[in-house]
């Protein structure tokens, strides 16, 4: 055992466990319904022939990536892409944060993607309160898209929206997830650390964004339609079923060109 494990109180990393595993619990319990819902609206997309995309800014990108070109899920979801925004994949990264407060930037962003009318995004943004995430939403829907908003809607009554609107992301979607998640998005305090630590937004909202895509899959089952799954490439066999999958629906399926 390193020196660095053996300094780290083991309660400490118990606290952070449970409090990650009663949020789950709590989005479990509270929003079964709206997942069920989000499964529901998933699968009229598919089953119409529309096309699936996801997106999310900074660290609030890693749950949509998740659900993208990923084992076990929807080979139809698609990243839309915003240009230094994706994670933390700008110099510095500090500009990836800017980028969500400038306004225009999603309606450019939409005009030039492959979205259409009849098709569904799922915006994921922890606060809300940013203009991308609610200006991708306005422009998303005057654009005849769904979209399903995953956010903490707790923001929406203890901060201030950055838009010129004054209005949050939940307040532009069809349907709205709410990941429980409280203000800050920290879970633990210990003596010596001057800021509260340890977020549990990525995890919460990464089993939120699972569980609507299973949800999804069995809906489509239910309808007779073979829900279009990838499987894993490292089992065998798993490269050829994704090939057939990708070409059976290859005009809904993006992150390949």
């Amino acid at each position: 055992m390193s020196e660095s494990t053996r300094s780290v109180p083991a309660d400490l990393t118990e606290r952070y466990f449970d409090a990650a595993i009663a949020l789950l619990r709590t989005v479990r319990d509270e929003e079964a319904g709206h997942i069920a819902e989000a499964g529901t609206l998933i699968a009229d997309t598919v089953q119409a022939g529309g096309r699936l995309f996801a997106f999310g800014a900074g660290h609030s990108s890693l749950p949509a990536q998740d659900v993208v070109y990923r084992a076990g899920s929807l080979a139809l979801m698609n990243l839309l892409k915003v240009p230094g925004v994706v994670g933390v994949d700008v110099m510095p990264a500090t500009l990836g944060s800017a980028l969500e407060r400038v306004d225009g930037l999603a309606g450019a962003v939409l005009d030039t993607s492959p979205a259409v009318a009849g098709d569904l995004l799922v915006i994921i943004s922890l606060s809300g309160r940013n203009s991308l995430p609610v200006e991708m939403a306005l422009n998303a829907r005057a654009l005849g898209l769904k979209v399903i908003g995953v956010t903490s809607v707790a923001y929406a009554t203890e901060t201030k929206s950055r838009h010129t609107s004054g209005t949050f992301l939940k307040d532009h979607c069809d349907l709205v997830l709410d990941s429980k998640i409280s203000i800050g998005d920290a879970e633990l305090t210990a003596d010596g650390v001057a800021a509260p630590f340890a977020p549990a937004s990525t995890v919460v909202t990464s089993a939120l964004m699972q569980a609507v895509m299973a949800s999804a899959a069995v809906e489509l089952a239910a309808r007779g339609i073979d829900p279009p799954m990838l499987r894993s490439g490292n089992v065998d066999g798993g490269h050829e079923w994704n090939g057939r999958v990708m070409t059976e629906y290859a005009d809904r399926v993006f992150y390949r060109h």
